[in-house]
Protein backbone atom coordinates (compact mmCIF):
# COMPACT_ATOMS: atom_id res chain seq x y z
CA UNK A 1 0.00 0.00 0.00
CA UNK A 2 3.09 2.37 0.30
CA UNK A 3 4.15 2.59 -3.44
CA UNK A 4 0.71 5.03 -4.06
CA UNK A 5 2.73 7.27 -1.70
CA UNK A 6 5.93 7.52 -3.53
CA UNK A 7 3.88 7.27 -6.77
CA UNK A 8 1.26 10.16 -5.58
CA UNK A 9 3.73 12.90 -3.75
CA UNK A 10 7.43 12.63 -6.05
CA UNK A 11 9.00 10.99 -3.15
CA UNK A 12 12.64 9.26 -4.00
CA UNK A 13 13.08 5.85 -3.93
CA UNK A 14 14.49 5.01 -0.26
CA UNK A 15 17.86 3.66 -0.04
CA UNK A 16 16.52 1.01 2.22
CA UNK A 17 13.36 -1.35 1.89
CA UNK A 18 13.06 -3.87 4.75
CA UNK A 19 10.75 -5.96 3.17
CA UNK A 20 8.95 -7.04 6.36
CA UNK A 21 5.72 -7.29 5.48
CA UNK A 22 2.91 -7.87 7.79
CA UNK A 23 2.88 -10.21 10.75
CA UNK A 24 2.41 -10.89 14.50
CA UNK A 25 3.58 -7.98 16.52
CA UNK A 26 6.97 -10.28 18.37
CA UNK A 27 7.62 -11.17 14.66
CA UNK A 28 7.51 -8.04 12.59
CA UNK A 29 9.21 -5.70 15.33
CA UNK A 30 12.06 -8.44 15.65
CA UNK A 31 12.39 -9.12 12.39
CA UNK A 32 12.48 -4.83 11.80
CA UNK A 33 15.26 -4.70 14.64
CA UNK A 34 17.37 -6.92 13.08
CA UNK A 35 17.23 -5.42 9.24
CA UNK A 36 17.39 -2.01 10.78
CA UNK A 37 20.17 -2.79 12.71
CA UNK A 38 22.38 -4.13 9.71
CA UNK A 39 20.99 -0.92 8.02
CA UNK A 40 22.51 1.48 10.72
CA UNK A 41 26.29 -0.33 10.85
CA UNK A 42 26.36 0.10 7.39
CA UNK A 43 25.30 3.92 6.97
CA UNK A 44 26.77 4.93 10.30
CA UNK A 45 24.19 8.17 11.02
CA UNK A 46 24.76 10.74 13.84
CA UNK A 47 20.98 10.91 14.33
CA UNK A 48 17.44 8.31 13.79
CA UNK A 49 15.08 10.23 13.47
CA UNK A 50 11.28 7.90 14.33
CA UNK A 51 7.92 8.64 13.63
CA UNK A 52 5.07 8.35 15.21
CA UNK A 53 3.98 4.75 17.16
CA UNK A 54 4.20 1.89 14.81
CA UNK A 55 6.09 -0.97 15.35
CA UNK A 56 8.59 0.34 12.52
CA UNK A 57 8.94 3.43 15.21
CA UNK A 58 9.69 1.18 17.98
CA UNK A 59 12.02 -0.75 16.04
CA UNK A 60 13.96 2.03 14.53
CA UNK A 61 14.57 3.63 18.08
CA UNK A 62 15.73 0.14 19.52
CA UNK A 63 17.83 -0.28 17.00
CA UNK A 64 19.77 2.91 17.64
CA UNK A 65 19.85 2.67 21.22
CA UNK A 66 21.26 -0.06 21.72
CA UNK A 67 24.23 1.00 19.13
CA UNK A 68 24.37 4.18 21.10
CA UNK A 69 23.36 6.40 18.37
CA UNK A 70 20.82 9.56 19.27
CA UNK A 71 17.67 9.31 18.09
CA UNK A 72 14.51 12.22 17.59
CA UNK A 73 10.96 11.05 18.01
CA UNK A 74 8.17 12.74 15.97
CA UNK A 75 4.56 12.90 17.31
CA UNK A 76 6.24 12.25 20.55
CA UNK A 77 4.38 12.58 23.88
CA UNK A 78 0.87 11.12 22.41
CA UNK A 79 -0.86 9.08 24.99
CA UNK A 80 -4.20 6.95 24.73
CA UNK A 81 -3.68 5.85 28.16
CA UNK A 82 -4.68 2.28 27.08
CA UNK A 83 -1.73 -0.42 27.16
CA UNK A 84 -3.92 -3.04 25.44
CA UNK A 85 -3.14 -0.91 22.00
CA UNK A 86 0.11 -1.41 20.52
CA UNK A 87 0.71 1.66 19.66
CA UNK A 88 0.75 3.11 23.06
CA UNK A 89 3.08 0.55 24.10
CA UNK A 90 5.39 1.74 21.31
CA UNK A 91 4.90 5.27 21.48
CA UNK A 92 5.77 4.87 25.62
CA UNK A 93 9.02 2.93 25.31
CA UNK A 94 9.85 5.26 22.07
CA UNK A 95 10.18 8.18 24.05
CA UNK A 96 11.90 6.99 27.16
CA UNK A 97 14.82 6.20 24.67
CA UNK A 98 14.99 9.31 22.77
CA UNK A 99 16.75 12.13 23.13
CA UNK A 100 15.00 14.83 20.93
CA UNK A 101 11.13 14.62 21.77
CA UNK A 102 9.33 16.79 18.74
CA UNK A 103 5.84 16.99 20.88
CA UNK A 104 2.62 18.64 18.45
CA UNK A 105 0.73 20.11 21.00
CA UNK A 106 1.10 21.16 24.86
CA UNK A 107 -1.12 18.05 26.29
CA UNK A 108 2.21 16.11 24.75
CA UNK A 109 4.29 17.60 26.44
CA UNK A 110 2.93 17.84 29.73
CA UNK A 111 2.66 14.23 29.72
CA UNK A 112 6.07 13.74 28.83
CA UNK A 113 6.63 15.93 32.12
CA UNK A 114 4.76 13.66 34.30
CA UNK A 115 6.52 10.65 32.90
CA UNK A 116 9.73 12.92 34.05
CA UNK A 117 10.72 13.49 30.43
CA UNK A 118 12.09 17.26 30.53
CA UNK A 119 15.07 17.28 28.39
CA UNK A 120 15.47 17.19 24.91
CA UNK A 121 11.51 18.09 24.77
CA UNK A 122 10.24 20.53 21.94
CA UNK A 123 6.87 21.77 21.17
CA UNK A 124 7.04 22.41 17.71
CA UNK A 125 3.65 21.49 16.10
CA UNK A 126 1.77 18.59 14.06
CA UNK A 127 3.84 17.42 10.95
CA UNK A 128 0.32 16.03 10.01
CA UNK A 129 -0.95 19.85 9.85
CA UNK A 130 1.95 20.81 7.37
CA UNK A 131 1.40 18.05 5.34
CA UNK A 132 -2.74 18.69 4.76
CA UNK A 133 -1.96 22.32 4.41
CA UNK A 134 0.15 21.79 1.32
CA UNK A 135 -1.21 18.45 -0.17
CA UNK A 136 -4.94 19.26 -0.34
CA UNK A 137 -3.50 22.05 -2.91
CA UNK A 138 -2.21 19.17 -4.97
CA UNK A 139 -4.72 16.98 -4.41
CA UNK A 140 -7.70 19.66 -5.61
CA UNK A 141 -5.69 19.93 -9.11
CA UNK A 142 -5.01 15.97 -9.54
CA UNK A 143 -7.92 13.89 -7.78
CA UNK A 144 -11.00 13.77 -9.58
CA UNK A 145 -12.74 10.99 -6.88
CA UNK A 146 -15.88 13.06 -6.22
CA UNK A 147 -17.15 12.91 -9.72
CA UNK A 148 -15.92 9.29 -10.05
CA UNK A 149 -17.84 8.55 -7.31
CA UNK A 150 -20.46 10.63 -7.83
CA UNK A 151 -20.64 11.91 -4.26
CA UNK A 152 -21.57 15.73 -3.85
CA UNK A 153 -19.81 17.93 -1.43
CA UNK A 154 -20.99 17.78 2.31
CA UNK A 155 -23.37 14.58 1.51
CA UNK A 156 -22.10 12.26 2.36
CA UNK A 157 -20.48 10.16 5.63
CA UNK A 158 -17.11 9.24 4.94
CA UNK A 159 -15.94 6.04 7.54
CA UNK A 160 -12.77 4.11 7.84
CA UNK A 161 -12.44 1.10 10.21
CA UNK A 162 -8.90 -0.57 10.91
CA UNK A 163 -7.80 -0.69 14.36
CA UNK A 164 -7.12 -4.52 15.97
CA UNK A 165 -9.77 -3.42 18.59
CA UNK A 166 -12.33 -3.38 16.33
CA UNK A 167 -11.27 -5.86 13.08
CA UNK A 168 -9.70 -8.70 15.73
CA UNK A 169 -12.90 -8.28 17.62
CA UNK A 170 -16.26 -9.92 15.32
CA UNK A 171 -18.70 -8.42 17.71
CA UNK A 172 -17.22 -5.05 17.35
CA UNK A 173 -16.88 -5.47 13.64
CA UNK A 174 -20.20 -6.18 13.25
CA UNK A 175 -21.51 -3.41 15.59
CA UNK A 176 -19.57 -0.93 13.30
CA UNK A 177 -21.21 -1.95 10.26
CA UNK A 178 -24.85 -2.32 11.59
CA UNK A 179 -24.71 1.21 12.32
CA UNK A 180 -23.13 1.95 8.80
CA UNK A 181 -25.84 0.21 7.52
CA UNK A 182 -28.44 1.84 9.45
CA UNK A 183 -26.54 5.54 8.27
CA UNK A 184 -26.92 4.29 4.82
CA UNK A 185 -30.50 2.71 5.01
CA UNK A 186 -31.61 6.25 6.36
CA UNK A 187 -30.46 7.80 3.21
CA UNK A 188 -27.31 9.19 4.50
CA UNK A 189 -24.24 8.25 1.37
CA UNK A 190 -21.84 5.93 3.27
CA UNK A 191 -18.35 5.49 1.69
CA UNK A 192 -16.01 2.90 3.37
CA UNK A 193 -12.40 2.56 1.63
CA UNK A 194 -11.71 -0.59 3.40
CA UNK A 195 -8.58 -1.81 4.47
CA UNK A 196 -7.13 -5.36 3.08
CA UNK A 197 -6.74 -6.67 6.97
CA UNK A 198 -10.90 -5.26 7.37
CA UNK A 199 -12.36 -6.55 4.34
CA UNK A 200 -10.47 -10.24 5.19
CA UNK A 201 -11.56 -9.74 8.82
CA UNK A 202 -15.30 -8.74 7.32
CA UNK A 203 -15.28 -12.25 5.24
CA UNK A 204 -14.22 -14.49 8.48
CA UNK A 205 -16.86 -12.96 10.38
CA UNK A 206 -19.49 -13.88 7.49
CA UNK A 207 -20.62 -9.71 7.21
CA UNK A 208 -22.37 -9.04 4.15
CA UNK A 209 -22.15 -5.41 4.15
CA UNK A 210 -25.34 -3.67 2.32
CA UNK A 211 -26.02 -0.21 1.49
CA UNK A 212 -22.36 1.10 2.18
CA UNK A 213 -20.05 1.63 -0.85
CA UNK A 214 -17.22 -0.67 -0.17
CA UNK A 215 -13.95 1.27 -1.99
CA UNK A 216 -10.60 -0.28 -2.54
CA UNK A 217 -7.91 1.43 -0.40
CA UNK A 218 -7.36 5.27 -2.08
CA UNK A 219 -4.45 7.18 -2.55
CA UNK A 220 -3.38 10.05 0.16
CA UNK A 221 -4.75 12.81 -2.14
CA UNK A 222 -8.18 11.27 -2.76
CA UNK A 223 -8.22 10.70 1.07
CA UNK A 224 -8.02 14.33 1.48
CA UNK A 225 -10.34 15.09 -0.87
CA UNK A 226 -12.75 12.67 0.33
CA UNK A 227 -12.35 14.27 4.23
CA UNK A 228 -12.60 17.69 2.90
CA UNK A 229 -15.76 17.75 1.99
CA UNK A 230 -17.94 14.85 3.85
CA UNK A 231 -20.72 15.85 5.51
CA UNK A 232 -19.10 14.05 9.13
CA UNK A 233 -16.45 10.92 9.02
CA UNK A 234 -16.56 8.36 11.65
CA UNK A 235 -13.55 6.72 12.02
CA UNK A 236 -10.79 4.80 15.06
CA UNK A 237 -8.07 6.11 12.93
CA UNK A 238 -5.88 8.82 14.84
CA UNK A 239 -4.76 10.54 11.39
CA UNK A 240 -8.18 10.72 10.31
CA UNK A 241 -9.44 12.13 13.53
CA UNK A 242 -6.88 15.01 12.95
CA UNK A 243 -7.55 15.44 9.12
CA UNK A 244 -11.36 15.73 10.13
CA UNK A 245 -10.62 18.87 12.54
CA UNK A 246 -8.07 20.34 10.70
CA UNK A 247 -10.66 20.43 7.60
CA UNK A 248 -13.36 21.13 10.24
CA UNK A 249 -15.27 18.03 9.64
CA UNK A 250 -17.47 17.08 12.27
CA UNK A 251 -15.93 12.96 13.52
CA UNK A 252 -17.30 10.63 15.24
CA UNK A 253 -14.74 7.91 17.05
CA UNK A 254 -14.78 4.40 17.19
CA UNK A 255 -12.87 4.26 20.02
CA UNK A 256 -13.45 4.73 23.95
CA UNK A 257 -10.49 6.71 24.14
CA UNK A 258 -8.21 9.41 21.69
CA UNK A 259 -4.41 10.08 21.93
CA UNK A 260 -6.07 13.12 20.26
CA UNK A 261 -7.75 14.80 23.13
CA UNK A 262 -7.92 18.42 21.94
CA UNK A 263 -9.94 17.07 18.65
CA UNK A 264 -12.42 16.22 21.33
CA UNK A 265 -12.31 19.62 23.88
CA UNK A 266 -13.21 21.38 21.15
CA UNK A 267 -16.45 19.91 19.81
CA UNK A 268 -15.54 18.15 16.87
CA UNK A 269 -14.69 15.07 17.81
CA UNK A 270 -16.74 12.57 19.83
CA UNK A 271 -15.71 9.22 21.29
CA UNK A 272 -18.75 6.43 21.06
CA UNK A 273 -16.53 3.29 20.98
CA UNK A 274 -18.09 0.27 18.93
CA UNK A 275 -21.96 0.46 20.43
CA UNK A 276 -24.26 0.89 17.28
CA UNK A 277 -26.84 2.98 18.89
CA UNK A 278 -24.24 5.43 20.51
CA UNK A 279 -22.53 5.48 16.72
CA UNK A 280 -26.14 6.43 15.46
CA UNK A 281 -26.78 8.92 18.33
CA UNK A 282 -23.46 10.58 17.96
CA UNK A 283 -24.27 11.86 14.50
CA UNK A 284 -27.70 12.38 14.51
CA UNK A 285 -27.14 14.76 17.90
CA UNK A 286 -23.25 16.25 16.21
CA UNK A 287 -23.80 19.86 16.03
CA UNK A 288 -21.15 22.09 14.66
CA UNK A 289 -18.87 24.20 17.35
CA UNK A 290 -19.19 27.81 17.32
CA UNK A 291 -15.55 28.72 17.82
CA UNK A 292 -12.23 27.70 16.22
CA UNK A 293 -9.22 26.42 17.90
CA UNK A 294 -5.49 25.62 16.57
CA UNK A 295 -3.91 23.55 19.07
CA UNK A 296 -1.45 22.00 16.29
CA UNK A 297 0.91 24.60 15.43
CA UNK A 298 0.70 27.14 12.47
CA UNK A 299 1.77 24.49 9.56
CA UNK A 300 5.57 25.08 10.22
CA UNK A 301 6.54 22.56 12.41
CA UNK A 302 9.08 20.95 10.09
CA UNK A 303 10.96 23.74 9.92
CA UNK A 304 10.75 24.12 13.63
CA UNK A 305 12.19 20.89 13.70
CA UNK A 306 14.95 20.94 11.29
CA UNK A 307 15.92 24.01 13.32
CA UNK A 308 16.10 21.87 16.83
CA UNK A 309 18.49 19.40 15.15
CA UNK A 310 20.73 22.06 13.52
CA UNK A 311 21.27 23.73 16.90
CA UNK A 312 21.69 20.51 18.70
CA UNK A 313 24.37 19.64 16.16
CA UNK A 314 25.93 22.93 16.36
CA UNK A 315 25.97 22.40 20.29
CA UNK A 316 27.45 19.38 20.11
CA UNK A 317 30.17 20.29 17.77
Amino acid sequence: MSRVFFDELGLKEPDHHLGVGSGAHGHQTGEMLKRIEEVLLKEKPDLVMVYGDTNSTLAGALAAAKLHIPVAHVEAGLRSFNKKMPEEINRVLTDHISELLFCPTKTAVKNLEREGITQGVHLVGDVMYDSVLYNVQLAERRSQILEQLALQPKNYALATVHRAENTDDPERLRSIFRALETLAAGGLTVIVPLHPRTRKRIAECGLEPKEIQILQPVSYLEMLLLEKYAKIILTDSGGVQKEAFFFRVPCVTLRDETEWVETVESGWNVLVGCDRQRILDAVKEMRLPLGSTAPYGDGQAAEQIMSAILCCALQTN
